[in-house]
């Protein structure tokens, strides 16, 4: 009997539906790859009783899925970046104590009816397994052993992942697999990068404000813009990336540019248009225009952005790693935070090789804008880059699949 047909006829057995895998991720990635395993278990076991547990935010991803929430949690200020002082005040004064403690008492109370736990992140969901008592899939999307060739995990997350209650400790790619098991952890597997999955194919018809857009001609440069997800911090950052458009415009007239921005919805608006006014720029039914320069807004065709660009400016975690995993090279610079700051940037390229490339160590000014936009141009005339892109994708994040076998693997735990 496959694991599929085993899980089956344990909920024929009359095991009650609600309890047969928890989910618990702690941040926007880590809640999307959660969303698409959960999409590739409920299609080859659609009976399956599912539930979530996010630590940080609201659990969209869970939420638009259909999925019960153990604790209706809520986006705090800091997005889950609570490192820096002011970020964990203002989380503090919106209710990250009494949410906290919720959690916890949903992981050891409500947590321990679940016939398996799948752990997405760091030690912080790890921790909140441990405290179901139940057995667990540990999935390490929060690290690599690229940033330093060598995956130096803290003790408490070492001492978590050798417990028996951890049946299999999952990594975000194969090198870092290899290195874990070289360290003794020979439960260390890899099995893909769910993220790579959420890449389908949009429609050919794209909403773009009140519009519908067709897509570019094959002909064009098209240029992804990645501005983060966060706000305010994306809205600065997009102002960013408008003048290393304006500046390419400039120094390249005669190229056939297409500039396509991957926004969150609600990233147009009024405060928005305070940044765009003094700069010279307006916003015209999702597309920002200044003279002959026009940068397209959409928020609802991630996938074929990325797909049809030749090179994307990024400011972003998780879209910048999908980028990557497609084999396109990547431009970022420097904001102001929270998020991507220098060093965030930074532990970018370490993580995704070659590909990535960082202009400037402090926040973008008009020096790093210019000098973003000459090395855009020097990388398009590149003809080795595509390959050495490609590669680099394979190596660093892998192809689509990983859904499907982490959901077979977590099954094959169900089954015993």
């Amino acid at each position: 009997m496959d694991p599929v047909q085993a899980v089956a006829a344990d909920r024929d057995r009359g095991r009650a539906p609600a309890d047969d895998l928890l989910l618990i991720s702690n941040g926007h990635g880590e809640d999307v790859n959660g969303g698409l395993i959960t999409d590739a278990i409920q299609a080859l076991a659609p009976g399956l009783g599912l539930a979530a547990l996010p630590i940080v935010g609201g659990g969209g991803a869970y939420r638009r899925r259909g999925l019960p929430l153990l604790v209706q949690g809520r986006d705090l200020p800091s997005g889950g970046m609570v490192y820096q002082g002011w970020n964990l005040w203002k989380d503090l004064a919106a209710g990250l104590v009494g949410q906290t403690l919720a959690q916890i008492r949903a992981a050891r109370v409500e947590g321990r009816r679940f016939r398996l736990v799948l752990s997405v992140g760091d030690h912080v969901p790890l921790l909140f397994a441990w405290l179901s008592g139940r057995p667990t899939v540990v999935f390490l999307v929060s690290t690599s052993s690229y940033y330093e060739g060598r995956l130096r995990l803290s003790p408490v997350t070492r001492w978590l992942c050798e417990r028996r209650a951890v049946k299999l400790v999952l990594t975000r790619d194969a090198f870092t697999a290899r290195d874990l098991q070289q360290q003794g952890l020979s439960k260390a597997r890899f099995l893909g990068y769910p993220i790579m999955d959420a890449l389908t194919p949009d429609p050919v018809g794209i909403q773009a404000g009140s519009g519908v857009q067709t897509p570019p001609p094959q002909a064009s440069l098209t240029l992804a813009l990645l501005p983060g997800s966060r706000q305010p911090e994306a809205q600065a950052n997009l102002i960013l990336m408008l003048l290393v458009c304006e500046r390419l415009v400039q120094i390249a007239p005669d190229q056939p540019w297409v500039f396509e921005a991957a926004v969150v919805p609600g990233t147009g608006g009024p405060e928005l248009d305070q940044l765009l006014g003094p700069l010279g720029w307006r916003a015209e039914a999702g597309v920002l225009v200044k003279g002959d320069v026009q940068v397209l807004l959409r928020s609802d065709a991630f996938a074929a952005i990325l797909r049809r660009s030749r090179l994307v400016l990024g400011m972003a975690g998780t879209a910048v790693e999908q980028a990557v995993g497609l084999g396109k090279p990547v431009v970022q610079l420097v904001g102001r935070g929270p998020q991507f700051s220098y060093a965030f940037a930074e532990a970018q390229m370490r993580l995704l090789g070659e590909a990535v490339f960082t202009v400037g160590q402090q926040p973008a000014g008009t020096r790093e804008i210019h000098g973003a936009a000459d090395l855009i141009v020097q990388l398009l005339a590149d003809p080795d880059l595509p390959q050495l892109c490609h590669q680099c994708g394979l190596e660093r994040v892998g192809p689509p699949g990983g859904s499907r076998a982490i959901a077979e693997a977590l099954l094959e735990q169900l089954q015993h």
